[in-house]
């Protein structure tokens, strides 16, 4: 792809850095993350803001969501040096798009701004849809669990991650990182409908398949096939084969990342 040339009049002689949120269904693609041989969110809206900036961009997001994760507030950010105004972008991208990718919101941030890096915490939240019987309309975008949840003990255990703790139980093998320690400001459980959990977990950080994991065996407390002092031990033991299943990326949902103070806007922008 050619970059556009100096006297082009769309581009600025400064670099500028792009705030983006992002309304995706994980469906189609195999995770945010680029990766040779599968189709990424990611690849496609690099590939369409190249398209519509004449030159090569490199999005950051606030995190990497899974194969058939959806997101309704991921943020990313990207440097560009284009004239185009926050509008501009915005309406341009997302004529440009995939209907299941679509940008909520576009703005001019500070320059130190970086969708993952600045993050304060992350809402993801988690549905679940708990009767016998399946469901051909949301079979994408829950995980059908027949048996009837008893919710006392998955809200006890909810209760217990709550602050700062040890999630490597919960961390998905192979990972690198250098804690495993999060501080979980929420952890919640709702019933939304007679048939229809939700989970919601707000954290400064989550680990490789972490909510995935926690849901999965605090799915299996509220089967009864684990009791609370279960879940305790494993939380304290640090392992991830005493933990239970990773239940399915069609459940989760990234819904929105905090910054504060750091992700206002530097300039005025489009919302």
């Amino acid at each position: 792809m050619a970059a556009l040339k100096e006297d082009d009049g769309r581009v600025c002689p400064v670099e500028r850095n792009i705030k983006l949120i992002l309304e995706y269904d994980g469906c189609g693609y195999h995770g945010w993350q680029r990766q040779a041989g599968s189709l990424s969110i990611q690849e496609v809206i690099e590939s369409r803001l190249g398209v519509m900036l004449g030159q090569r961009v490199s999005i950051n997001a606030s995190g990497r969501t899974d194969a058939g994760v959806h997101a309704k507030g991921q943020v990313v950010n990207f440097r560009a040096r284009t004239k185009l105004a926050t509008e501009e972008i915005l309406k341009g991208l997302n004529s440009l798009l995939p209907h299941d990718i679509v940008v909520l919101e576009a703005e001019e941030a500070d320059h130190s701004f970086h969708a993952r890096f600045s993050a304060l915490s992350k809402v993801y939240e988690y549905h679940i849809l708990n009767r016998p019987v399946a469901s051909a309309l949301l079979r994408n975008y829950t995980w059908h669990v027949r048996t009837t949840l008893a919710p006392a003990p998955m809200e006890e255990c909810l209760r217990r991650i709550c602050g700062q703790n040890d999630f490597s139980a919960f961390m998905a093998s192979g990972s690198e990182v250098s804690s495993t320690s999060r501080n979980m400001f929420r952890a919640e459980l709702e019933q939304i409908r007679p048939d229809r959990l939700k989970f919601t977990y707000e954290a400064d950080g989550f680990l490789r398949h972490m909510v995935r994991n926690l849901t999965g065996t605090i799915v299996e407390v509220g089967k009864g096939k684990r009791t609370t002092e279960d879940f305790e031990r494993i939380i304290r033991s640090g392992d991830r084969r005493q933990a239970g299943m990773t239940a399915p990326g069609r459940g989760l949902y990234l819904i929105s990342v905090n910054y504060g103070q750091n992700g206002r806007l530097s300039t005025g922008g489009t919302k």
